[in-house]
């Protein structure tokens, strides 16, 4: 995610030019656009025509610019775009004023968001524009006597080394262990959350298997992929087949049952645990939050009116990060969300037994 610029518009508000640039972004939005909110860019809009001098033809799409107050939002995650609906509330053509009107949101999309930014939704987006600038994952390409290391971050792909060595026989060939132990010191290099092991034949599986001994940490979190070649081409075949996509999501979905795990493990023991909205916001209220747990289908409906908590889940929020806990939004898409849906959506672990 790209942040352009942001404004205070006064009265708690203010003004946020961004632009999406994956269709990660697109989700993150998907749960930070809400009811109320502002949201305008550039779009075209079918427009009636009737006149004396063109025939109505049922409708002409023009090109404006407009913003909306919102009434709805959806994430369509297979058609790769962000629906926002609402109410216009200024136009390039006057004419076109409290209409209804849909922003189809996509990648590379420039959009202007105004509204009362809530402290987890700052994260969110912060989280977006990071994950942009910092690379997450590592992809190692590797074949008899040749090895390629490259970071992808959602703003493209770097190389970061090139190994060559003569390996096989011959009176020069050199063992393929020393090829692997110089992969594995520039892999243990690499800050990243996770590594893509690929190229042709059987070479990356002796290299895993070295990995395994030489730097089981790193070894653990290696998806391997095969691939017809190494080095920029190898990088593009597993671009191209979504495998970066693939260990993105189940690098979130990781960090997520972690916590889940954690959560159950507490819960079975009667230890430093509460759930369900009630209890949750209690322990907010004695600080004793050391991590908040919450939905982020559920904290959509609550926000709009929609669900049936008996307590404000924006004070839940506020009230644990002001009180030194972390908060974590999960996606209801993954398993560790049904999970947590199953507890009443929200659920917290806690420093302290409140009784």
């Amino acid at each position: 995610m790209q942040i352009q610029s942001r404004q205070a518009t006064g009265e708690g508000r203010e003004r946020v030019e961004l632009v999406p640039e994956t269709l990660d972004d697109l989700w993150h939005l998907s749960y930070i656009v809400e009811p109320g909110d502002h949201v305008s860019g550039d779009t075209t809009r079918r427009i009636q025509r009737n006149d004396d001098n063109l025939r109505d033809k049922g409708g002409e799409r023009e090109p404006m610019w407009l913003e909306i107050e919102v009434t709805d939002v959806e994430f369509a995650k297979f058609a790769n775009r962000l629906r926002v609906g609402g109410e216009i509330t200024d136009c390039s053509r006057e004419d076109q004023l409290g209409f209804h009107h849909t922003l189809n949101v996509e990648e590379h999309t420039e959009l202007t968001i105004e509204k009362r930014w809530k402290p987890d939704q700052d994260d969110r987006l912060e989280e977006a524009v990071e994950s942009t600038e910092n690379p997450d994952v590592a992809i190692a390409t590797v074949e008899e006597g040749e090895a390629h290391v490259h970071t992808v971050a959602q703003y493209g792909t770097e190389e970061r080394a090139t190994i060559t060595s003569t390996t096989g026989k011959g009176d020069y060939a050199r063992p393929r262990n020393e090829l692997f132990a110089e992969l594995s010191d520039v892999l243990k290099r690499q800050d990243v959350d996770a590594y893509i092991l690929a190229g042709p034949g059987f070479t990356k599986q002796d290299a895993l298997d070295y990995f395994s001994d030489a730097i089981p940490d790193i070894a653990e979190q290696i998806t391997v992929v095969d691939t017809a070649a190494v080095g920029d081409r190898g990088v593009h075949e597993v671009l191209k087949r979504g495998a970066v996509e693939d260990v993105q999501q189940q690098t979130r979905i990781a960090e997520e049952a972690d916590h889940i795990d954690e959560l159950m493990a507490r819960i079975g023991e009667g230890s430093e645990v509460a759930y369900g909205p009630e209890e949750v916001a209690k322990a907010a209220d004695f600080g004793a939050i050391e991590t908040l747990l919450v939905l982020d289908e559920r904290l959509r409906k609550e926000r709009a009116g929609e669900g049936d908590w008996d307590v404000d889940a924006d004070r839940i929020i506020e009230t644990t990060e002001q009180k030194g806990g972390s908060v974590t939004v999960f996606s209801a898409e993954f398993a560790p969300g049904e999970q947590l849906a199953n507890l009443g959506g929200i659920a917290a672990l806690l420093r302290y037994r409140l009784e």
